[in-house]
């Protein structure tokens, strides 16, 4: 059986730990953790759990496949075609591309649908992989997600999109196949941004970690119990790496070239109470230092790492936790606004071309789009997030087989959440847009509080750890553009209401490069042209 928790839900009753202890498992106080595919024998289990859990979080391939209520679509022609006899492509066997191919069947779609993915695996929930995966509970090919319903559809994994032809309405493979499409589906996701010296990143022991495969292999690196582990980046990723690896009893030394774990995302206010957590674990962190040089033994394995500071590190293992590379190539000359910054989408999922105009047939969700959010001053955002992946596929797959006057917008506020350190940390809105914050509720000597995040005067983000129940108070707060600091009756007020500032730090433009070119003089001529920097 698969089945899949929607953790941007779960608020840590801890219901189906009680009722399926072998299936779910809490680590510390809200932190949970399951097994995407357990055994049969446990389905009478999974199944009571499924039905107490408060907030309906638990979702079970076969069982739960009823649709959301949706509004009736207003009868069209072109579009009721559509729904019949279409063919829609989607690019991404991801978690955006499985829950958009899911919702169009909801949506009544009973055309050719096919889904393109370059691995040769279908579908798979990848936040396991950097936790119960790494720990041992769960292989790795023991995440594949559930099917929410019916689900016919022509598969094409192992094989790689290798250009779009908007004209002829063709995605072109790697084997030399071509897919014809009426409607397609941008969903490509990221891939891990690699140690950028290739012939370092070659040495045996330096790995990233994104794929299936990626966390099979470190896992099997961890088993054998290196004398030390070395994670280059404190992101999220990062963290719950160096948090398996003391789990497991591993020393690991953590190299952060700003000023706090999770400070890129979350500032450096709640970035230093992540620092504090990370050293109370044993967690050998050293911020504001870069590795300058990965050394081998001569024989092709890792041995060391030089620091800026003059520093050395031995290690076996080194994570490079860089970040995300936007798997866009493949779009290269299509006339599709792609870059380095994903692919340019309107709210309603239409990608748009490089002129600024968007298209009617190509559509894009998910880890690789960038799309305007009202919320947030209609700044473009990217959101590398499993919440927003669900919900953008959605959309995107009702807007592609509906009628201009039915589609809809995605306004979801951001949603997400990461485990490490036994401490569930929940963020809802857009911390990176604030310029303050305020500790509302509890307590940061406990590690058990909620920070409210404020730009301008009203509230736009709030971040939980071991709090995550009141983040739907907090969303219902942003949504409202409520004034900041929340003037608010809750229980449990913090000491600490007084607002400082956020400590976001700068986010550099990486390529200051020209990234289109125009052409043409006359109105009806001129177009835009993209310029390929570096990424």
């Amino acid at each position: 059986m698969r089945l899949v928790v929607d953790l941007t839900r779960c608020q840590g009753y801890a219901q189906c730990a009680f009722l399926a202890p072998d299936v779910f498992r809490m680590r510390g106080d809200e932190a949970l953790w399951y097994d995407p595919e357990p055994d049969d024998t446990q389905r009478e289990q999974v199944l009571r759990a499924a039905a107490a859990c408060p907030v309906q979080a638990l979702r079970v391939e076969g069982v739960h496949t009823r649709p959301p209520a949706r509004a009736k679509p207003s009868p069209r022609r072109d579009a009721d075609a559509l729904r019949h006899t279409g063919r829609i492509v989607i690019v991404g066997a991801s978690l955006a591309g499985l829950r958009a191919a899911t919702a169009l069947r909801w949506e009544g779609f009973t055309g050719s649908l096919t889904m393109i993915g370059d691995e040769p695996h279908r579908p798979y929930d990848r936040p396991p992989l950097s936790k119960q995966v790494l720990d041992g509970w769960v292989p790795a090919q023991q995440t594949a997600l559930p099917h929410l319903g019916d689900f016919d559809v022509r598969w094409k994994l192992g094989v790689a999109a290798t250009a779009l032809d908007l004209a002829a309405k063709e995605v072109h493979l790697a084997d030399g196949g071509r897919v014809p499409f009426d409607r397609l589906l941008i969903a490509t996701g990221v891939r891990a941004r690699p140690w950028p010296h290739e012939a370092e990143a070659a040495l045996d022991g330096v790995v990233v970690l994104r794929t299936r495969d990626d966390a099979a292999g470190l896992r099997q690196r961890l088993a054998t119990r290196p004398d030390r582990v070395l994670v280059i980046g404190a992101g999220f990723t990062g963290s719950e790496v160096a948090s398996a690896c003391r789990d497991l009893g591993l020393p690991v030394t953590v190299i952060e070239a700003g000023p706090a774990p999770l400070a890129g995302a979350l500032g450096g206010v709640v970035g230093a109470v992540a620092a504090d957590l990370q050293r109370d674990h044993g967690v050998d962190l050293r911020c504001g230092v870069t590795v300058t040089a990965l050394e081998g033994d001569g024989q092709g394995r890792l041995r060391r790492a030089r620091l800026s500071d003059g520093g050395v590190v031995d290690a076996d293992v080194a994570v490079a936790a860089l970040g995300g590379v936007r798997n866009v190539e493949w779009l290269r000359d299509s006339g599709l606004a792609a870059g380095a910054w994903g692919v340019g989408c309107d709210a309603g999922c239409r990608a748009f071309t490089a002129d600024g105009m968007v298209t009617d047939d190509v559509f894009v969700a998910g880890d690789v789009a960038r799309f305007p959010h009202p919320l947030y001053d209609f700044e473009f955002l990217a959101l590398e997030h499993w919440g927003n992946a669900v919900a953008q596929g959605e959309i995107a797959a009702h807007n592609m087989v509906s009628a201009q006057t039915d589609r809809w917008p995605h306004l979801a506020v951001p949603v997400f959440w990461s485990t490490q350190f036994g401490i569930e940390i929940k963020s809802v809105g857009v911390p990176t847009f604030a310029d303050e914050v305020v500790i509302a509720q509890g307590s940061v000597a406990e590690r058990r509080f909620v920070a409210a995040y404020g730009h301008r005067g009203r509230i736009v983000a709030a971040v939980a750890f071991d709090q995550g129940k009141w983040l739907q108070f907090y969303e219902e707060l942003i949504v409202r553009s409520a004034p900041f600091p929340p003037d608010v009756r809750t229980v449990d007020l913090s000491d600490e209401r007084r607002p400082v500032p956020a400590r976001i730090p700068d986010h550099p433009i990486r390529n200051r490069e020209a990234t289109v070119v125009v052409t043409g003089h006359d109105p009806s001529e001129r177009r835009a042209r993209l310029v390929q920097g570096r990424v």
